[in-house]
């Protein structure tokens, strides 16, 4: 059969891919047929991996001594700089490593990312390989670094190995190493989850607040990952919740960016600070509602977090959430009770931002709230307490109990309402011309006075259902007002036909 290239792919012939695969396989008799055709023991792959490499990576010991008889070449690496040596120390074959560093294998070989034998070991958790290196091989740096400043140790945290770990403390290694990036063990335990290796870490009584060249903390890492196992045990040991990263951040700010429920939890229970800012000047609150976490705003603000912060734009938490019209989050805001006066860098309120954006449900939930805070505010200057545990919501109104109220506000709003009329009648009732500016900006053509008339309307029946007026009433001392007398008796008698009310407005 005529020896041909084993694949498009590959510089490899058949001939020489058969004994590359006979390596793997530890199949010394086949290997010694081909070698005895003339087959090069030396041919490469694409990947300049060659027999050698395989039958090490493999733990062919056999297909190892073999190959040694014939290819002196021990020290060359493939396309990764990875010799036999790293492969057997790689893939945990000690018996194989052994017969390789009896043959003269360079024990400081480095592949392209600078790991030596001991780093491949200790990254894979080959504790035996670990123990020949350690203590049958001469003149090897325990703290050797690779070319991101890692040593065996950190490696091994990074990685997992727990028992590597232990055995590395034991034979004295450096314990608070850092790499490139600043990292200690530390960091790179917690980033990854491994708890079990971050407890034995912190036995050594490594500062557990350290900081890498961004300013994170192992703190940090865990929350950013969402390992909890991890936070709480650096919790129990009293790490410093408030430590802010270079851009000014917390853990809270982490938990909040990324929206992990549990650890939010954790941190809040830890009495980490809710109104810390960052950089840009956000808050938690801040970046939970730029990422529409609804559930992390909802512990925030149960929490008692402060929602008049600005950030850089001096924008509140209640600016972001208008703007992008997220009607959840304005709720709960409104609700909790926030100044509604603050502006930001442009001299835009929240409601003037709803209203840019044409968000018509939350500039109408705005105008509620804010009247509701006024009534509020003037009933306890009045020694009142009007507000008595009841169920609190600025959403649009779709109650039974003011359905027909709501017919007949409409039928007022389209079929009787004169233009300008329902803007008199709103000063009547104490909106504010930036109340009624904002309901004004939304322009569905000539008509539009009858929605914007109509959405008044409802805003009005809102707070008069809220304060236990007698709404009827009310709106027939309005039409009254603004000398729509005649109209005040068909809308009192067409609202009274279908409400059964012990308050319901009637002539005297």
């Amino acid at each position: 059969m005529e020896d041909e290239l084993a694949s498009e792919d590959d510089t490899l012939l058949l001939s020489e891919k058969a004994l590359h695969d006979a390596a793997k396989r530890n199949e010394v008799e086949k290997m010694q047929d081909l070698i005895t055709i003339g087959v090069n023991v030396r041919a490469k792959n694409k990947l300049e991996r060659k027999a050698l490499h395989w039958a090490a990576g493999a733990g062919s010991e056999q297909a190892v001594r073999l190959l040694l008889q014939r290819d002196r070449h021990v020290d060359e690496g493939d396309s990764f700089g990875m010799n036999a040596l790293l492969l057997a120390s790689w893939f945990g074959h000690l018996k194989v490593l052994q017969i390789l560093v009896a043959s003269g294998a360079t024990l400081t070989w480095e592949n392209k990312n600078g790991l030596s034998m001991l780093h491949c070991a200790a990254q894979r958790g080959h504790t035996k390989v670990l123990e020949f290196i350690m203590e049958d091989l001469e003149d090897l740096r325990l703290d050797r670094v690779d070319k991101a400043g890692k040593t065996a140790f950190l490696l091994a945290a990074e990685h997992g190995q727990l028992e590597v770990v232990e055995y590395l403390i034991g034979m004295g290694c450096t314990h608070g190493a850092k790499d490139t990036d600043g990292n200690t063990a530390l960091h790179l335990a917690a980033k990854h989850g491994y708890c079990e290796v971050l407890r034995k870490i912190l036995e050594t009584g490594l500062e557990v607040d350290e900081t890498n060249t961004d300013g994170l903390t192992a703190l940090h890492m865990a929350v950013d990952e969402d390992h909890s196992a991890c936070v709480e045990l650096l919790l129990s040991v009293s790490c410093n919740v408030n430590t802010q990263t270079n851009k000014g951040m917390n853990a809270l700010h982490f938990a909040a960016q990324r929206g992990f429920v549990n650890i939010t939890i954790l941190m809040l229970d830890a009495k980490t600070d809710t109104d810390v800012v960052d950089s840009q000047n956000r808050t938690p609150l801040h970046i939970a509602t730029s990422n529409n976490h609804t559930n992390i705003i909802r512990l925030l603000l149960d929490s008692g977090c402060d929602l008049d912060i600005p950030d850089k734009r001096l924008q509140t938490a209640l600016h972001i959430a208008a703007e992008d019209g997220r009607q959840d989050l304005v709720e709960m805001m409104l609700v909790a009770g926030v100044n509604l006066n603050l502006l930001d860098k442009q001299g835009k309120t929240c409601l003037d931002i709803a209203a840019r954006g044409s968000h018509v449900v939350v500039v109408d939930m705005i105008i509620k709230a804010d009247r509701f805070y006024k009534w509020e505010k003037d009933s306890v200057s009045r020694g009142q307490h009007p507000w008595g545990g009841r169920l609190l919501t600025f959403r649009p109104d779709h109650q039974l109990e003011t359905q027909h109220l709501r017919s007949v506000l409409w039928s007022l709003a389209t079929k009787h309402l004169c233009r300008g009329e329902w803007k008199i009648l709103g000063q009547h009732w104490g909106f504010t011309s930036s109340h009624l500016r904002a309901i004004e900006q939304q322009w569905t053509g000539s008509k539009s006075f009858k929605e914007h008339g109509h959405r008044m309307l409802l805003t009005w029946l809102h707070g008069a259902v809220l304060a236990g007026d007698n709404p009827v009433k009310g709106l027939y001392e309005g039409l009254v007002d603004i000398s729509r007398t005649d109209l005040a008796e068909s809308i009192r008698q067409k609202a009274n036909a279908e409400i059964i009310h012990p308050r319901i407005c009637c002539l005297m």
